[in-house]
């Protein structure tokens, strides 16, 4: 005869989960206070020392400038205008708002423009001396305007807008053709205004009158500069 095992199955004790210790969450907690209130104590000064823990440092790990060429300069600058412009520089996508994609700068360019006088560009027959040798003419040409150069101590950014996509992407890379395009217009309305605000007249003004008295102290007494 078979006899049934009429034995009901164990069920499994439940897994009793271990705990962590409360001190594990306090500690770490506490810390983190600590570090949060020496930071701000360092900030707005509240204990003598602290900043100089939290403050920044700058490490300057540029190499030599190198020489990369000598060009022999034969330019007298008669004058030099300095300019300032305000450049607003804004740059949209065709079917995206602003706030998503887009980027608006507000630049205040500030440089100088010098105006010379080509002395290199004279040869034997642009100076005419009489024969008594009391009177000279000097023939030169016409003054030009140099190139814009910035000043980056006086030049600045006022405000810059980007989009939520611009902002993104400057986390992940950085973008210098876009201060490059701001500088590059600056220089431009810098170079366009000097051309309207009379520098190469003014120098050739100044380079005859220093040509007069540098001839006259060598005994002419009269002394004509044109230019041509």
């Amino acid at each position: 005869m078979e006899t049934l095992d009429e034995t009901p199955p164990r069920t499994p004790a439940p897994v009793r989960r271990r705990r962590l210790p409360r001190w594990t969450l306090t500690v770490p907690a506490v810390l983190l206070t600590l570090v949060l209130l020496w930071a701000l104590a360092g900030r707005f000064s509240l204990l003598p020392g602290v900043g100089d823990l939290f403050g920044e440092e700058t490490h300057d790990r540029s190499g030599p400038a190198l020489l990369k060429s000598i060009q022999d300069m034969s330019r007298y600058e008669g004058a030099a205008g300095n300019f300032q412009v305000v450049v607003d520089l804004e740059k949209d996508a065709k079917f995206l708002p602003d706030a998503i994609r887009g980027t608006r700068t507000l630049y205040v360019g500030a440089g100088t423009v010098s105006a010379y006088v080509d002395l290199g560009r004279t040869g034997p027959g642009s100076v005419t001396v009489d024969e008594a040798r009391t009177a000279v003419t000097v023939r030169l040409p016409h003054a030009r305007l140099g190139a814009p150069a910035l000043d980056p101590e006086r030049s600045y950014a006022v405000s810059k807008q980007r989009g939520l996509l611009d902002r993104l992407g400057d986390l992940f890379s950085d973008n210098p053709a876009s201060e490059r395009a701001v500088h590059q217009l600056a220089s431009q309305r810098i170079g366009e205004a000097a051309k309207d605000s009379g520098l190469t007249a003014r120098a050739e003004k100044n380079t005859a009158t220093m040509l007069e008295g540098l001839l006259r102290s060598l005994g002419f007494r009269s002394v004509d500069v044109v230019y041509a």
